[in-house]
């Protein structure tokens, strides 16, 4: 997910070469994106930024040593992140950073764009997979399955407070676009 959402972020910005990643620095999984992010940005040539996030408290002084320093901010999913997801989408628009998120919920947020799995379609799968298990399927003879759908969501609200232009090629991919 992280090389397709950085190679959206340069299809929209493509003169980006400095990038700050936030996420849960105490949260596995986001630990693991971020790294993979920072990788996938130097094999790019981005510059990458890493501010110390572990509790809400420290967003601000993440922000404050972003300001002037990034062109970008990839936003990692984790519950604290999306917890404060308002909160960092606030600070970003003004510092003027464009965003990009796992998930639309962010862009309803005031993010710029997101790419990542339909969480009602998940759900409904889950649903599936209930109704098998109380018809008597045991839940080890089912099969694990990735997201299939996924959406490229834009809030072109915020795209217009930060003087972004999102190429019209790109927004005909969108499976939605906030106006």
């Amino acid at each position: 997910m992280a090389g397709k959402l950085l190679g959206l972020l340069r299809e929209v910005l493509p003169d980006l070469n400095r990038l700050a990643i936030m996420g849960n620095a105490s949260y596995p999984a986001a630990v693991l994106e971020m790294n993979e992010v920072q990788t996938i940005a130097k094999g790019l040539g981005i510059e990458v930024t890493r501010p110390e996030v572990r509790r809400k408290e420290n967003i601000v002084s993440a922000f404050r040593g972003l300001k002037d320093q990034v062109q970008a901010l990839y936003v990692c999913t984790d519950p604290l992140i999306n917890g404060n997801r308002v909160r960092i989408n606030t600070f970003a628009l003004t510092d003027r950073l464009p965003t990009i998120h796992g998930a639309r919920e962010y862009v309803e947020a005031g993010g710029l764009m997101s790419y990542g799995p339909n969480y009602p379609a998940l759900f409904r799968r889950s649903a599936d997979f209930v109704d098998k298990i109380l018809r008597g399927t045991k839940p080890g003879e089912i099969q694990v399955e990735q997201p299939i759908k996924f959406d490229l969501v834009f809030n072109l609200i915020t795209a217009e407070a930060l003087g972004v232009t999102i190429p019209q090629s790109i927004l005909a991919r969108a499976d939605e676009v906030i106006e």
